[in-house]
């Protein structure tokens, strides 16, 4: 695509603005995610995909009073093997040293503990699409005309590392728009997940990311 092309949010040339990059996934690096931590953790937060607020656990770590379609913060903990608390149900995790980990609760679905690769390029954002749903999906142009994440099978991830920029995009099942999404603001060094859970003929995308500091 020819570069000098003018940017276009209802328009292919808007995948410009997007600026694919190499995805840097390297693990120990945890600026860009959790607080600082003993050399070796492993950190996980909780993603409340129901439509009540909801505690979670983690061996003797809380991850308390979730809103609905929100997430904690990352925690840090020894790495090693655990048991998850999501609501009345109970979940075996191992968490692995220098790993990043979401623990996912979403109606009528069992828990479940997903691995996110940590992100330490700061001079870019990253857009992650964490497809829980039964279906192939794909993060378009609001238009369609330009895939950001294409294709993310069931139960498997995509990303795309894209310039600090506030975007409207849409999810596609093919050629078929699922939904637009709500804009969302893309910062330097930072992770914005796109989780996507429910069947078919519901899915419930909602932008994940670390909650604003207030301190």
């Amino acid at each position: 695509m020819n570069r000098t092309t003018k940017c276009s949010w209802t328009s292919y040339a808007c995948a410009l603005a997007l600026g694919i990059g190499a995805l840097h996934a390297q693990a120990g690096e945890g600026g860009l995610y959790a607080p600082n931590a003993p050399k070796g953790s492993a950190f996980v937060r909780a993603y409340n995909a129901g439509n009540s607020e909801l505690s979670m656990s983690v061996g003797n770590t809380d991850l308390n009073d979730i809103a609905p379609l929100a997430s904690s913060d990352f925690s840090f903990l020894p790495a090693g093997s655990y048991s998850a608390q999501v609501g009345s149900a109970n979940l075996p995790v191992q968490l692995d040293a220098d790993h990043y980990y979401t623990l996912v609760s979403q109606p009528g679905a069992a828990p479940k503990l997903v691995e996110e690769a940590p992100f330490t390029n700061k001079q870019k954002a990253l857009l992650r699409v964490q497809n829980l749903s039964g279906s192939t999906l794909s993060l378009k142009t609001a238009d369609g005309k330009a895939a950001v994440v294409d294709g993310v099978a069931p139960n498997d991830s995509g990303q795309r590392e894209v310039n600090p920029v506030k975007v409207s995009l849409a999810l596609f099942d093919g050629q078929r728009k699922v939904s637009d999404l709500k804009p969302v603001s893309l910062a330097r060094g930072e992770v914005v997940c796109l989780y996507i859970t429910g069947t078919p003929g519901q899915l419930s995308p909602v932008w994940v990311k670390r909650p604003a500091k207030t301190d």
